[in-house]
């Protein structure tokens, strides 16, 4: 007898909540895989899988905690390996849609990864594309509005 997968019951509200009540916001991690070229930082983004944006490779957070996770999904969503911070650079909040058509506000850990290689083949490569930008390309590139300041203020020189 095969065992049935329970669906996620991230950012729902919790048995007892009353309806109506805005659920907890869900807290997600999320890697920023960079390389340095002729001096210049550039930084790997994916689809997502339902709108085909512009995203970082991201995830809930889980027992791994956020480093280790954000280095998970980035191996999962964009097929790459290399080197993650252990404390996040910044963050930014985005409103995800859950597969039972709510929304919930996510926070967003992001974390640096340092790319060292890029696999040929990867978990969820039917499913998304994956590309190069320069800091600034990326930041016009994806529509969080927090993500687009990170990313901004990562590119400004520094004074």
């Amino acid at each position: 007898m095969a065992s049935k997968k329970k669906p996620s019951k991230q950012g729902q509200p919790k048995r007892g909540q009353p309806k109506g009540r805005q659920p907890k916001r869900g807290q997600q991690c999320a890697a920023l895989p960079f390389q340095e070229r002729d001096g210049e930082t550039h930084v790997l983004l994916v689809t997502s899988r339902e709108t085909k944006r512009w995203v970082l490779p991201k995830g809930w957070t889980e027992k791994r905690g956020g480093a280790k996770q954000a280095q998970q999904e980035a191996f999962e969503e964009a097929g790459i390996t290399g080197q993650i911070a252990s404390t996040p650079l910044g963050s930014y909040a985005y409103p995800k849609r859950l597969q039972n058509g709510a929304t919930v506000t996510c926070d967003v850990q992001v974390f640096a990864l340092a790319v060292d290689r890029l696999l040929d083949e990867w978990p969820e490569m039917a499913q998304r594309e994956r590309r190069w930008f320069t800091l600034p390309q990326a930041a016009m590139a994806v529509e969080e509005g927090d993500l687009v300041t990170l990313m901004l203020r990562l590119a400004a020189p520094e004074a």
